[in-house]
């Protein structure tokens, strides 16, 4: 069988479009597929410092600087929602597109918080959303890396940053904690669960915990991610996640995954790219 491609890469965020990179340097025929744009997730990630290379750099900047090498390879991207995958075709809402392989590197979605009633000034992104509440009160709901960095990059544009973290200590990284505890606009309230969200014209007005009400103008919900396979339903997961092997293979022979849609222990960029990684060169050499 002829097939439109050589390999189809499902997700371009830093996982897909590294697999890109690796492909297309290999003078594979590929095509990166998406419903959103490039970058996935780290459009909305405020600060990046553990990334080599990069003493500090954002999100959405990192997430142009690879699209912009993906550009300069002439690697073609298609838009659409993919809905299930079988026998090497991908069925989008738009088309039918066939691959001798695929890599799926859909990555995860943020967690939504289920009292959430899509209010008005209800946020998943700091780096979004932010600037629209300046000199205001607002709400951060989470209490690992992502919320830590959320609540600092809104410390610098609001009056108070309110960090409501339902256990009893901050979980992220040591030196975010630090920084978060010597923020003085930043009030870190323990053991502190999200009961009831009060709206008014569809707008939050105030929040009612396990132990009190606060009057805010925004809430941030961090509450971590789940993964993006609900399209995927001849692949093994495990609780959403992929399972592959050491090659990023899946169950099914022409199926590859990596980065964050993976069963994995961790969950960086630097994993992501070491994953996708070597799934490109597992692809090529069975290509």
């Amino acid at each position: 069988m002829k097939y439109d491609f050589d390999c189809v890469i499902v997700g371009s965020g830093i996982s897909g479009m590294t697999s890109a990179i690796y492909l297309k340097r290999a003078n594979a025929k590929i095509l990166i597929l998406d419903k959103d744009a490039p970058g996935g997730l780290l459009n909305k990630v405020t600060t990046v410092e553990n990334y080599p290379g990069f003493k500090k750099i954002t999100g959405p900047e990192l997430a142009f600087n690879i699209y912009d090498q993906v550009k300069n390879l002439d690697i073609e991207i298609r838009y659409g929602n993919v809905l299930n995958i079988k026998d090497h075709i991908i069925t989008t809402d738009i088309e039918k597109i066939s691959a001798s392989k695929i890599i799926i590197a859909t990555g995860r979605n943020s967690r939504k918080l289920d009292l959430n009633n899509n209010l008005s000034n209800v946020s998943y992104c700091a780096l979004c959303d932010g600037n629209l509440y300046k000199n205001k009160i607002v709400a951060v709901i989470g209490g690992a890396n992502s919320a830590l960095e959320e609540a600092l990059y809104l410390s610098d544009l609001c009056q108070e940053v309110l960090i409501m973290n339902r256990s009893s200590s901050l979980g992220g990284d040591a030196i975010l904690i630090n920084a978060v505890n010597n923020t003085p606009n930043i009030k870190v309230l323990l053991d502190c669960v999200v009961k009831t969200l009060n709206s008014n014209n569809n707008v939050l007005t105030s929040i009612e915990t396990n132990n009190s009400n606060y009057q805010v103008d925004a809430m941030f919900i961090s509450i971590g991610y789940e993964p993006s396979s609900n399209f995927l339903e001849e692949l093994k997961k495990d609780n959403g996640y992929i399972i592959v092997d050491n090659n990023m293979q899946t169950n099914i022979d022409y199926i590859y995954a990596c980065g964050d849609i993976i069963k994995k222990n961790i969950y960086q960029l630097t994993t992501a790219v070491g994953e996708a990684t070597t799934a490109a060169i597992n692809v090529k050499k069975t290509l």
